[in-house]
């Protein structure tokens, strides 16, 4: 990845990746999802409707939603049209909802209305990615996999942590790299500081946590100090 300076970013060591995950759960010692939900199939729904959309609009049709069919059969039920007047104000509504009404189709025929917890079933149902059923094999099933989002593929790529052309390279180094007693976690971790410190167009290297091992050359321009220290953000919930 080459920077505005047209410098390329190096590898972080193996040194400095412990460091950086050891500042991370520092910082967040108990990392979770910002999308709600309290069942598998719940995630299942809930990260099918993220796609191109934002976890606070998911959650705003899911908070609605949910009370009413939290299970396969009962959002069966409710029929594409049905669904469509939950998750109306998400993007790309209408394809959703066809693709979450077969989902649910497919996991009450096939698969008793439990999710499952394999990668082939899951990459089977409709509107199901790679990416999906990484979060949903982590999240629900606690399987250390990499779900690569855009928040993770810049943090990779800009830090050095994980350096890759596309979001497959990204997510093979990560799982090479990371530690495992960090695997399980890293990829909230990721995903957070992506969110609200590593952002695309103005980074605030000022307040990050791991600017000190980061492999970024344009770091020093937005901020980034030589001594870091850690201040633990805690959970509201």
């Amino acid at each position: 990845m080459l920077t505005t300076s047209g410098k390329p970013v190096k590898n972080m060591t193996k040194k400095q990746i412990q460091i950086f995950f050891e500042r991370l759960r520092e910082q967040r010692p108990h990392p979770k999802t910002e999308l709600n939900y309290s069942n598998p199939f719940e995630l299942l729904v809930a990260v099918t409707l993220s796609a191109q959309a934002t976890d606070v609009s998911v959650n705003k049709a899911t908070d609605k939603l949910f009370p009413v069919a939290n299970t396969p059969e009962n959002i069966f039920a409710l029929g594409v049209d049905g669904l469509k007047q939950y998750i109306k104000t998400i993007g790309l509504y209408n394809a959703k909802a066809e693709n979450v009404i077969k989902a649910c189709k497919i996991l009450i025929e096939k698969h008793n209305s439990i999710v499952p917890d394999n990668r082939a079933d899951l990459e089977a149902l409709p509107g199901v990615g790679r990416k999906t059923a990484n979060v949903v094999l982590n999240t629900a099933f606690g399987q250390p996999t990499m779900a690569v989002d855009t928040h993770i593929f810049r943090v990779g790529n800009r830090t050095g942590l994980a350096v890759g052309k596309n979001v497959l390279e990204v997510e093979q180094r990560l799982v090479k790299v990371i530690p495992e007693e960090f695997i399980l976690d890293s990829h909230h971790w990721l995903i957070l500081h992506g969110r609200y410190c590593c952002i695309a167009r103005k980074p605030k290297c000022n307040e990050c946590v791991v600017s000190d091992v980061c492999q970024w050359p344009d770091r020093f321009e937005f901020g980034a100090s030589k001594f870091v220290t850690t201040k633990t953000i805690e959970d509201k919930s």
